[in-house]
């Protein structure tokens, strides 16, 4: 439900119906509607049915969403969203970000060296994983904290900041101190504890569409987010699951204009872990593109037969930064405007 008051009504008015929302066990956030304000109201609807919340001061209409995603939905915010990352800004409409770097944390060498490769390329955004959720419990899970220290002293040496995956509510106070962005992944776009630590943590987050999820699953589970307050939420579509082990996913790249007429929150493609081969990322990336994605996330590897895991999609830095070039030649040419201003 969003409550949208009259022009110049008071700071009084709206704490006043804040404060009536709050007591009935609802929870509210205020947003700036082009000079008038608007009060978002989440949670059981229903404790309002006996509060009259358009007969108090100053309020100008109360509008039922039609949609279950109050905060995500473009009822909420008709423009688009930008998330700072960093000193990167993600969305908006008008930039194309590119996310790159290896699957795992395995070195820190290896890591500074992916990350030099990535950033010269074009790169704004580095990921690494240090925390990783695998079928097999035998296969390589990741460094854990020794990881995110990794992480945060490759962003520091290369400047560039950095974005890694978290995967237990436990972890999240230790991710947040070594990177600058938590990724949900597609095992835990579902698990709720966890989409609310995040919320609360205030960090960017980048969040997965789970493999079996709809759209409105997807938007659902970055409502648990902005819920607690986060409004810095990326979604990443990253395939759902095919029945054709041609791919390791089906990539979804309808998703991207679904997502982009129904939310206003940035919308990125991961095409390495949508196709699982090397050689179909750098089409799906522009393919991407051309859908109106914000930016793409790929694996990159400096020494993908040294690669602990998921080696097969990592692209060389020599193929990424030939992908990089081709992406910003088709952004230029699908947004005149932006690429003129960028120059």
């Amino acid at each position: 439900m969003l409550v949208v008051f009259k022009p110049g009504a008071s700071a009084d008015d709206r704490a006043k119906l804040v404060a009536a929302v709050r007591a009935a066990g609802c929870q509210t956030r205020e947003v700036d509607g082009n000079g008038r304000a608007i009060v978002a109201v989440v949670g059981d609807l229903e404790t309002l049915r006996d509060t009259p919340l358009d007969v108090f001061a100053g309020v100008a209409s109360v509008i039922r969403l039609t949609k279950p995603y109050s905060l995500a939905g473009k009822e909420f915010r008709a423009d688009r969203s930008v998330v700072r990352v960093g000193d990167v800004m993600v969305g908006g409409g008008d930039r194309f970000t590119l996310v790159a770097g290896p699957c795992a944390v395995e070195s820190y060498e290896t890591l500074l060296e992916t990350a030099r490769a990535v950033k010269a390329a074009g790169a704004s955004i580095l990921r690494g994983g240090a925390y990783k959720p695998r079928t097999s419990p035998y296969a390589f899970r990741g460094l854990g904290l020794e990881g995110l220290r990794m992480l945060r002293e490759a962003s520091r040496a290369v400047g560039i900041p950095t974005v890694s995956e978290v995967t237990d509510p436990r972890h999240v106070e230790a991710c947040v101190s070594n990177v600058d962005m938590l990724q949900i992944g597609t095992r835990n776009m579902s698990n709720f504890d966890l989409l609310v630590e995040v919320g609360k943590s205030g960090h960017p987050v980048m969040l997965k569409r789970g493999r079996d999820a709809t759209v409105e699953d997807w938007l659902l589970a970055a409502e648990y987010v902005l819920s607690q307050g986060n409004m810095k939420v990326v979604l990443c579509e990253r395939g759902v699951r095919g029945f054709d082990p041609a791919t390791r996913n089906l990539l979804d790249l309808a998703a991207v204009a679904v997502v982009r007429a129904r939310s206003h929150l940035p919308v990125m493609v991961d095409p390495s872990h949508a196709t699982g081969v090397a050689a179909y990322v750098a089409p799906m990336a522009r393919a991407a593109c051309a859908a109106g994605a914000d930016g793409v996330m790929v694996e990159v590897h400096c020494r993908r037969e040294e690669a602990r895991c998921d080696a097969a999609q990592a692209l060389s830095p020599e193929d990424f930064a030939e992908l990089a070039g081709d992406l910003r030649l088709l952004h230029g040419v699908l947004h005149p405007a932006a690429a003129a201003k960028a120059h």
